[in-house]
């Protein structure tokens, strides 16, 4: 592996480094604190997920499109948030043969929750950085992301 240069301009491979380690950083505090909060058995890809699921519901299907994962694994997800009680399975209103998947009242608590500290991390970046450099930074992000969709199987990327 190549030595960082150790100047201002890092060299190229340090940028996904950093904005991994600065992810990883803020979804380890946010698990933290929701395993404080009554929420320990809560995992990454399961926020991804209710996320993805949202207030409406989503089928397995509509679940696995919204991130950029097979149907298969979208109901392997469902399974683990049902036995954990985030979610459940209900029979869609429009169509009987289809199930839907709802966030149960500990998936939204859960949610809120999570909401609340990324507010308070986003806060101590704020405190660190300057909340106007961490505004530009947001902003500069936002300008390098996709428009058209991200998919959010961060697994599948390395293999998994």
């Amino acid at each position: 592996m190549a030595e960082p240069s150790g100047g201002p301009d890092g060299q190229g491979f340090e940028l996904p480094l950093l904005l991994f380690v600065g992810f990883r950083t803020l979804i380890d505090g946010v698990h933290a604190e929701l395993a404080a909060q009554g929420h320990p058995n809560m995992r990454p890809a399961y926020g991804f997920a209710m996320q993805a699921i949202g207030r409406d519901g989503a089928t397995a299907s509509e679940l696995g499109r919204r991130l950029g994962i097979s149907k298969q694994a979208a109901g392997k997800t469902v399974d683990r948030l049902e036995r954990l009680g985030y979610a459940e399975r209900v029979d869609d209103q429009t169509d009987a043969r289809r199930k839907v998947v709802r966030l149960t009242p500990r998936g939204i608590d859960s949610l809120v929750r999570s909401a609340a500290i990324f507010e308070d991390l986003r806060a101590t970046w704020a405190k660190t950085l300057g909340t106007q450099r961490l505004r530009e930074l947001e902003a500069d992000l936002r300008t390098m992301a996709p428009t058209d969709g991200l998919s959010l199987d961060v697994a599948g990327w390395f293999g998994a």
